[in-house]
């Protein structure tokens, strides 16, 4: 148990640098979006807690229309997959686990499972998919960890493995995991509608007055080559994909958003909700027009 918690403990200063001084206090928050091809407006004043407790609800991800999937931390530190109905305002328990701890959450392409990194009573942190329909969980990459972040193209997922430095993987066969890079940042997302995986590279930052920036990268699967999509926000690390064409990331109360092709970003809208800040991780639903924000509660 000791060195369970010692590797769980390692994990959440590796998957989360600043999750544990903020004592895991992070809460859901809904905002309506409205996202055109060339733009986003944020609706500030629609900004709701989907989570409000003093514990770690974090890593959103939409699993379909109305559902979104995320990892909580039970009153043991225990981490599991809790999915949430936007009709019903109901939360599901996916996992339910005493030994492991689940990190991650998405829908795998196929539709019938949400993955997870999983922490294993053995300290081993490998990617499993969870049926939808609660059946068993099976062990996805035996040989690929540990894992932290990853995103699926083409029923594979191309993965954060851990280690000195970070490098990010794709399995194309058994034979041929390719490393796509070295030194990565812990968002990898998938550009959508294209075989394109977009991470942050930190080899080589730039440093402004506020902070260092960092770029923003693309390796297509199919093509085998390497696409470039500007930069960060100055010490940030979390970005989505809200269409083809623009990239979202946050700053304190503040969402930003910006075309792929160019540098500047715009406000989109700042999240003034009572008692939170400093937004980091965010998903997106086209169909609902619902952006969820991860925030820290801040103490009274």
């Amino acid at each position: 148990m000791q060195l369970k918690l010692i590797r769980l403990l390692l994990l959440l200063f590796t998957l989360s640098p600043c999750l544990l001084l903020a004592q895991v206090n992070t809460d859901l928050i809904a905002l309506d979006i409205n996202v055109s091809a060339s733009k986003a407006i944020v609706y500030t004043m629609t900004a709701k807690a989907i989570t409000n407790r003093a514990a770690y609800d974090n890593q959103p991800n939409f699993i379909n229309k109305k559902q979104l999937a995320f990892s909580a931390a039970d009153d043991k530190g225990n981490h599991d997959i809790i999915i949430y109905n936007f009709e019903s305002e109901k939360f599901t328990n996916l996992t339910k686990t005493t030994n492991t701890s689940e990190f991650s959450p998405s829908l795998t392409d196929c539709g019938l499972y949400v993955s997870a990194v999983t922490v294993e009573e053995d300290g081993k942190q490998r990617l499993w998919l969870y049926p939808t329909n609660f059946g068993e969980p099976e062990l996805l990459y035996d040989d690929i960890e540990p894992v932290g972040y990853y995103d699926w193209y083409n029923n594979k997922a191309a993965m954060f493995v851990l280690g000195n430095p970070n490098t990010l993987v794709y399995p194309y066969s058994k034979s041929e995991v390719l490393t796509i890079d070295r030194n990565v940042g812990r968002s990898i997302k998938r550009k959508p509608k294209s075989s394109i995986i977009t991470y942050i590279d930190k080899n080589n930052p730039l440093e402004k007055e506020d902070g260092l920036i960092y770029p923003i990268l693309g390796f297509d699967i199919e093509k085998r080559t390497h696409h470039k999509y500007g930069y960060t926000l100055p010490g940030k690390e979390d970005f989505i994909w809200l269409n083809q064409n623009l990239i979202m990331m946050g700053s304190g109360n503040q969402l930003y958003f910006k075309k792929a092709n160019e540098d500047e970003w715009t406000l989109a809208g700042k999240v003034g909700i009572s008692g939170y800040s400093d937004i980091s991780r965010m998903a997106y639903s086209r169909k609902l027009k619902k952006l969820v924000v991860v925030m820290n509660r801040v103490s009274p």
